[in-house]
């Protein structure tokens, strides 16, 4: 569990915020990002959520071949999470000693692209 998990959001929140109309509101007691004001969600920040120790961002795949893949190849960054895990997302820990928040960025940007209506897409995207 991340020593100062509202660090680690406001880095979440800067990288994720940065994309083309994305915006933040609460979710079942965590923040989320979507795109525009009813969007899709794009990314959820949970810290300690219902008391399991981890500090996290949870990001849209592709699909369960991709979350398989990436919790295969680095099951010390990527694990399935609860609820959302059956529906193809993955977790990205954000409490490790050393965080690639160069990969936590792609991962965002990759899903905002999942989940953003065409109109952004054919404007270039991020």
């Amino acid at each position: 569990m991340s020593p100062d998990p509202d660090a680690v959001l406001a880095r979440v929140r800067e990288i994720a915020l940065a994309l083309p109309e994305a915006a933040e509101r609460l979710s079942h007691g965590s923040p989320g990002f979507h795109i525009g004001a009813k969007g899709k969600f794009f990314a959820y920040f949970w810290h300690d959520h219902h008391g399991d120790g981890e500090t996290a961002v949870h990001v849209k795949t592709s699909g369960l071949d991709e979350q398989a893949m990436l919790i295969e190849a680095d099951p010390d960054t990527y694990y399935r999470p609860p609820y959302l895990g059956p529906s193809g997302w993955v977790a990205i820990r954000l409490d490790a000693d050393e965080v690639d928040w160069v990969r936590v960025a792609d991962r965002l940007a990759y899903s905002w692209e999942l989940v953003a209506p065409k109109r952004l897409l054919e404007m270039g995207g991020r």
